[in-house]
This record gives C-alpha cells, structure tokens and sequence, in this order.
C-alpha cells in the first residue's frame, strides 16, 4: 500500500510543510485527521464484564484472569481479555539529549522526534487511550503521568523541550521503570546512539513487564548517507570533541557501519520482541503513522 496515498492528509505529513505549523496540537490533529480519514475504528480491549478472546499469559497480567480450565486442557497459560471504554495506557519516553538537536538543514531530529510523539499522542487519544510522557538526556527530565485528560499537557511539554546536555540510556530508563506499574504501550524517541546490546538491556526491563515497547530510531538524512565532500573537522554533538575528516576515504567504511549498527538494532529488538522502525527526518509522517497502526492491529490479534 503506497503510504503517501493512504488518507488525504497524507499531503501534509511532509516535515518542511510542518516546520510551518506553530501549534503541535494543530500539527498533530492536520496530519492524523486527515490520516485517519475514511480508516476503521481500532477495536479497544480492557478489563469489563463482556468476554472479547484469550490470549497468552505474559509476565504482569492479572492470574485473576487466567483461564484455568484451558490450562486444564492444553497445559498453557492463557489470559482472557474483554471488551471496554477504554485501552491500555500509551506513553512516550523521548530522548532530549544534545545530538538530538542535529540537522543538516530540515528538520532536526529533536523536532521530528517531537512531530512523531505529537501526532502519536493525539492518535493514541483519540483511541481513547491514557497518554502520558517521559523525556530523559542523561537523567529524567520531564514526566507526564498517563491520563486521558493529559493530551494538552503532553502537547505544551513537547514544545517547550530543548536539547541540550549529553545522553545516555542505562541510568534514566531505570529511573523510569518506577513509572510504569500499570502495563501499557511504550514508545522509545531517539537516535539510539549507543551499543544496541546496551540500549537493548535498558529496554528488556519494559519488556518483561508486560508491556508493548516500540523503538522509533530517528535519524537524519546526513547521518545516513554522509554525503560531505570536502575535509573539515566534525564535531561530536555530545561530547564535543572534533576530530578531522576526508570523507572521501570514509563514506563507504562510515555507510556500512551505520547499516550494520541499525540491522544489530533491528535483530536486536526482534529478539525481545520489541517493535523496531528506523525513521529518516526526510520521511513523510504517515510511514510513522502506518507503523503504529500496523503494531494496534496486531496487538488486537495476539491478545
């Protein structure tokens, strides 16, 4: 399905058109509206008195729900879901580190970083689900607990972040797991500039909680090509240190090793299963859109 045919907003997903936008609540209502034009109602699935389907036990749900006599039957553990008002909470944990700022002359990854987490916000709302915020450098920076009265509160956050110190993942999403008791849908905001294996084991916690995590790795088209001729120095966003470069002689050496870091990533994830997506700031919004709506559909299958 070609995405930038699939609604008729889809025209306005383009990030140099939303660079134009000053309200992210106008920006995310533009660009999911007209996305979701014409699209079914995703099915909601909580905790009420009308049965829906069973599903596997995962480590976090609720033995009062277990299904005994299909256990008695198939010696599995199977949970039974039921339809409801309302879905499971959705937050976002966005990271505002310093490289976060970088961009070759669009739109920088801290603001299509902030358009996804807008749009996905106010999707997810319109799911009637409770939607809440986390944004980390280093440490925890902000925190906007899942509500579903919070979109507005989301919304003035995301606009007000800046990036600004040096990142990291270990410490701030261990912080963060204190936030999230109740299972929910968890998506991760970043250039994952780290070791996949470390980035991956600060994420496994969230896993293993019961909880559907999804990885949206953000990068800027710069970052992915390398497209530089002339011999200059380079900075690095986080620590500062330069260090000179002839890209000619590295292009090819620094291409493949940033295909091989996002396929370690991906295969990574996979194996925990974690929902992985890498997104170029080049990128129309809808492929975002179309990753979320693809991972909500295949949750209403499996649970």
């Amino acid at each position: 399905m070609d995405a930038q045919h699939a609604a008729p907003g889809a025209r306005f997903v383009d990030p140099k058109t939303l660079a134009r936008i000053g309200s992210l609540e106008l920006l995310a209502r533009t660009v999911v509206d007209g996305f979701i034009n014409g699209l079914h109602k995703a099915p909601y699935l909580g905790v009420s008195i009308d049965f829906a389907e069973h599903r596997m036990y995962m480590p976090g749900d609720d033995i009062r729900f277990m299904d005994w006599r299909v256990f008695a039957r198939t010696d599995r553990f199977y949970v039974k879901t039921f339809e409801a008002d309302t879905n499971a909470n959705f937050s976002v944990l966005f990271d505002v580190s310093r490289s976060m700022s970088f961009t070759s002359g669009g739109v920088s990854k801290l603001d299509y970083g902030r358009y996804l987490a807008a749009c996905l916000t106010y999707f997810s709302t319109k799911q009637r689900d409770r939607v809440g915020l986390v944004t980390f450098d280093d440490d925890i920076v902000t925190r906007v607990p899942p509500s579903a009265k919070h979109l507005e509160v989301v919304l003035h956050t995301l606009d007000r972040i800046e990036a600004g110190r040096p990142g990291s993942f270990e410490r701030p999403l261990f912080k963060a797991t204190e936030f999230f008791k109740r299972r929910g849908i968890l998506l991760f905001i970043s250039d994952f500039y780290d070791e996949p294996q470390a980035i991956v084991d600060a994420l496994k916690p969230y896993r293993y909680g019961g909880n559907d995590v999804l990885v949206f790795h953000v990068l800027d088209p710069a970052e992915i090509d390398f497209p530089y001729d002339d011999a200059t120095s380079f900075q690095d966003l986080e620590t500062g240190r330069k260090l000179p470069v002839v890209p000619e002689k590295l292009r090819e050496q620094y291409r493949q090793l940033v295909q091989e870091h996002v396929a370690a990533l991906s295969k990574l994830c996979g194996e925990n299963r974690i929902d992985y997506a890498m997104f170029n700031t080049s990128q129309p919004l809808d492929h975002a859109l179309f990753q979320y709506l693809a991972m909500r559909h295949k949750l209403t299958r499996t649970r």
